[in-house]
């Protein structure tokens, strides 16, 4: 029987203006979630007070959308927040582009490619991978949550299902989403579900 060491609940952040047109953007500071965003983290609140489990600490990556979404959050079940160097992926060139321009001017396999001035896959899935880690040694015996960005949830999927970077994007992983992971001793995970959206 596997000994869990930490269970995650990733939570994703609220839609923004880019995030609703598909742009690509790896801004810390700009944008926020919008009401569409507001009411999707309403939802996912709701849904974590009907299930009554109660969460040792919540984390943040360090964008605002990530911010505001886990001070939503936070809210509910009266915590602090805790801002972690879990930021997403780097695109370079990419960056304030829609995923349709991407693909008209670099073709659909751009996605695992690196963009000029960017970050590559691998980079980035050792970033996530690293953290992660980190989290699961400092919170063994709990249950925390990680309020961050799409492609950092694929690429914690992809970790755990030891997925071929060119397959985590086949993950489709939407705004205000909640995916859980367990952790487990001896580097085994389990992804218990993903891309739940609350009704």
């Amino acid at each position: 029987m596997f000994k869990r060491k930490c269970k995650i609940t990733f939570i994703t952040h609220g839609a923004t203006v880019h995030t609703m047109d598909g742009i690509v953007n790896d801004s810390e500071k700009y944008p926020k979630i919008n009401e569409v965003g507001e009411e999707e983290m309403e939802k996912v609140c709701e849904y974590l007070k009907k299930r009554g489990v109660s969460y040792d600490k919540i984390y943040t990556s360090p964008s605002s959308r990530c911010v505001q979404s886990a001070q939503i959050i936070a809210k509910l079940f009266k915590k602090r927040t805790t801002t972690i160097d879990l930021s997403n992926r780097k695109h370079g060139e990419w960056n304030g582009l829609s995923y349709g321009e991407i693909f008209d001017k670099y073709g659909t396999k751009s996605i695992i490619q690196t963009p000029e001035g960017g970050e590559s896959l691998d980079e980035f899935n050792k970033r996530v991978k690293s953290v992660i880690k980190k989290l699961v040694e400092e919170n063994r015996g709990n249950r925390i949550i990680v309020v961050t960005t799409p492609d950092v949830v694929q690429s914690a999927i992809a970790l755990a299902l030891e997925l071929k970077p060119v397959s985590q994007f086949k993950n489709l992983i939407k705004t205000g989403s909640l995916t859980q992971i367990s952790y487990f001793e001896d580097n085994w995970s389990s992804v218990i579900y993903s891309d739940y959206i609350p009704l």
